[in-house]
């Protein structure tokens, strides 16, 4: 009878010690790991980060996923261009999006997969803060609001005649694409002189270390940080509401709360790693989102999402339309009518 050795330094010398005995040896390599490549929106990147390593896991190192972060837009210009398999988005496919992927003969499933309660958050020494409009959100991140309102008096007069040092995220990213709709009324309309990053790292370290300092970032990036930051209450129209997995569940917190996403490219979904990355991811992002401090979906929705990837029912329900304001049930009501 053979026996099967696998390749190593131990093995070399397991080898050796057979083939003085008479044993004959047979050599095992391992099977080449396939790769399942995924870039996208840095909000989505902890929730994705977390399934790629349980689904590495569960195939045993036999697949390798690579997960990177360019920003919902910059994320979605490779996947249209065919280069990666799966995009992170934490706003739906746009039209100009959809156009270039029509042009790269990309097709895609687009699937739910969370919501999350967009954070603005200051420094904990930011003492005179606990709660803000979204009008006087607006006053601060408009267009017209650059080089003009330059301190915290300009925009509530019982606030200090301090400098206002705003962070928020980069033009590539889907979270500056949502707030500034929600927030100032239109998708890419910002004041310009704000430091700008697609990492919610590089924004939670500069929130934290300036006490005249505020931001936007995923709550998934704010929950592990809150005793460097501060959540500051958001007034939508009936009063400041904190950001938590309940107000999002409730409807309460707005317009601040949004879906998240994954889209899947239909020829990736051939490959069948890839089918199975996916059919893990929403059988395992109900307990990994709100692990990361996300607000996971009802289980009908996570149903519906699998029923669409599994009958081959691609596009989006969304046809470059807005999420602002969203409440789960609507999005679900979206998804059934796909």
């Amino acid at each position: 009878m053979q026996r099967l050795v696998p390749v190593g330094l131990s093995a070399i010398l397991l080898c050796a010690a057979m083939s003085v005995m008479g044993w004959p040896v047979e050599t095992v390599y391992p099977e080449p790991t396939t790769l399942i490549k995924v870039d996208g929106s840095s909000t989505v990147f902890p929730i994705t980060e977390a399934v790629a390593e349980e689904f590495q896991k569960d195939t045993r190192g036999s697949v390798r996923v690579t997960v990177g972060i360019s920003g919902t837009g910059g994320g979605f210009k490779k996947f249209c261009r065919g280069e990666i398999d799966v995009q992170d988005a934490s706003r739906p496919i746009s039209s100009s999006e959809m156009d270039a992927c029509r042009a790269g003969g990309v097709q895609f499933y687009e699937l739910p997969i969370a919501f999350d309660a967009l954070t603005i958050a200051v420094s904990p020494l930011a003492t005179w803060v606990d709660s803000i409009t979204v009008a006087e959100l607006k006053t601060m991140w408009e267009p017209s609001a650059q080089g003009r309102v330059t301190k915290w008096s300009q925009v509530r007069s019982t606030w200090p005649d301090q400098p206002l040092k705003l962070f928020g995220a980069g033009s590539d990213s889907g979270t500056f694409d949502y707030f500034t709709e929600a927030v100032v009324g239109k998708a890419k309309s910002s004041r310009g002189d704000f430091t700008a990053s697609e990492d919610d790292n590089t924004l939670v370290q500069g929130i934290a270390n300036d006490k005249q300092a505020l931001g936007y970032i995923p709550f998934a990036y704010y929950e592990p940080n809150k005793k460097r930051l501060k959540a500051v209450s958001v007034d939508g129209g009936h009063g400041p509401v904190s950001p938590s997995r309940e107000t999002v569940e409730n409807g309460s917190y707005q317009p601040l709360s949004r879906p998240l996403f994954i889209y899947v490219s239909t020829k990736s979904a051939a490959r069948p790693e890839v089918k199975r990355f996916v059919e893990f991811y929403l059988a395992q992002v109900p307990v990994l989102a709100p692990q990361v401090k996300y607000v996971p979906l009802p289980p009908k929705a996570y149903a519906l999402a699998g029923e669409h990837f599994k009958n081959g029912r691609q596009g989006t329900a969304f046809q470059g339309g807005s999420t602002v304001g969203m409440k789960i049930e609507e999005l679900l009501r979206r998804e059934a009518t796909l």
